[in-house]
């Protein structure tokens, strides 16, 4: 089984690339689920129905979401129709739901979306929460386990992989926007603390560059907005798993908006 995670997708030069290069990678590289966030997807906070139906027929299969998941009020009753799901430890009276199981080869997939403490919306311990989650669906016999940790700080996501690594498929990281340089496969669960945005790569975390600048040399705020012109990228992880639900290799790729691409390999060890 082969899967592709994709990080945070930030507006309508996000959801673009992905819509011109998605079905190309699928066949190329014969992906069989596609797992990606959509947090940022419209105007670069929350998502909209039309934005989402956008996605999904590109080939998404799941979508996570994060601290800005219920940004657009539109997305409430998209949870009971919509493969989407929102972070686990936001309360449990709100909406949607942070764990969603799919049915693939033969296999029982389940995808879970949790969010960090730092910086972050109160919420429950991402930790114990999760820790819980992933208990209930190994009591169920569900081997293959996709978790996005949707995380400021790069120690939680860390602690997070050594908390669940032997127990889950794969861990990947969102929400700084900027990729890390770690993907590894570790005592076989598919690790990267993050894969980095989808979108403009030429300004700051996806958004034009004014607002950011200004606020950090004046202090002075303002709506943070995209670039209508820029130059894009699509970021994205693959892994495959065994019938166990293990992961035996993986690889980043980046595809650049003229059509370049770059491969890089993630080691495989064990701790």
């Amino acid at each position: 089984m082969k899967v592709a995670l994709i990080g945070d997708t930030v507006g309508k030069p996000g959801r673009d690339i992905i819509g011109k290069y998605l079905a190309k990678i699928k066949a190329e590289h014969k992906i069989d689920f596609v797992v990606a966030n959509y947090e940022n997807a419209s105007h670069g906070f929350g998502l909209t129905r039309k934005n989402c139906d956008e996605l999904l027929g590109y080939g998404i299969d799941v979508m996570t979401g994060g601290n800005h998941s219920w940004d657009k009020k539109e997305v409430f009753e998209l949870y009971d129709t919509h493969p989407l799901i929102r972070p686990i430890n936001l309360p449990d009276d709100g909406v949607g739901e942070g764990i969603i199981i799919v049915n693939l080869l033969g296999h029982k997939v389940a995808v879970l979306n949790v969010m960090g403490n730092y910086t972050m919306p109160m919420a429950d311990n991402p930790f114990i929460k999760i820790d819980r989650a992933v208990c209930e669906l190994k009591e169920q016999g569900i081997t293959h386990i996709i978790v996005d940790v949707h995380a400021e700080a790069t120690s939680e996501k860390l602690a997070m992989m050594h908390i669940l690594k032997e127990r889950v498929s794969a861990i990947f990281g969102t929400h700084t926007h900027v990729g890390t340089d770690d993907l590894m496969v570790v005592d076989g669960c598919c690790y990267v603390t993050d894969i980095g945005l989808t979108g403009c790569r030429d300004g700051v975390i996806g958004m034009d560059k004014k607002i950011p600048i200004q606020r950090f040399m004046t202090s002075v705020g303002g709506h943070f907005d995209i670039s209508k012109k820029c130059k894009t990228i699509l970021q994205m992880v693959i892994f495959e798993l065994n019938s166990e639900g293990r992961s035996t290799s993986a690889y980043k790729l980046k595809i650049y908006g003229n059509g370049q691409i770059v491969k890089t390999e993630g080691i495989v060890e064990h701790y």
